[in-house]
């Protein structure tokens, strides 16, 4: 059986928006005030304009961290483990409702479609007091899967000693030369 080789796709900013689009499921990581990361699984969305959206309430660890620096990385998962993902670097801005509310529809749009009552929504993300962070990717990718390291995709035909895949290292070496069984 061959194994399932690793992938790492580059993308345009056009590319990175499209896959990033049906995914919702991502990991937002901002800076604590010691340097170490705060890692938080969100919801994320895409405005029609390319900013990645994440709507929550501003008492969250990680608006605070975003207040004091904006600089954030986005892990964008598939809803498969084992997908294709990718991470996005970006500044982070934070609007508050009510000025964030016409960002939070766009933010429920681009995940779950229409409201049935977008008076209510509106309603709701005022009295709840929520916040919309917003970011511009600015250095992302490659889209990547993970899997066997495509220079080592023959390594076991070369232990097994069949010498036709072909396969060599980096610095064009023999793999099998280096190979421990």
């Amino acid at each position: 059986m061959a194994p399932k080789l690793a992938t790492e796709d580059q993308v345009d900013v056009a590319g990175l928006l499209e896959f990033v689009r049906p995914r919702h499921k991502w990991l937002l990581v901002t800076l604590r005030a010691d340097g170490r990361p705060q890692i938080s699984p969100v919801s994320g969305g895409v405005t029609p304009d390319g900013q990645l959206v994440v709507s929550t309430y501003p008492s969250r660890d990680k608006v605070y961290n975003l207040t004091r620096d904006p600089r954030t990385t986005i892990c964008v998962l598939s809803d498969e483990f084992g997908g294709a993902w990718v991470q996005v670097d970006g500044m982070a801005t934070i609007t508050h409702a009510p000025e964030a509310v016409d960002g939070m529809v766009e933010y429920y749009r681009s995940i779950s479609g229409e409201h049935p009552d977008w008076d209510e929504y509106r309603e709701a993300m005022i009295r709840q007091g929520k916040c919309l962070i917003s970011v511009a990717p600015e250095r992302w990718g490659p889209i990547a899967t993970g899997g066997f390291p495509p220079s080592l995709a023959s390594i076991d035909d070369l232990v097994a000693g069949n010498p036709s895949s072909g396969a060599a290292d980096e610095d064009g070496g023999d793999e099998a030369d280096t190979a421990e069984a």
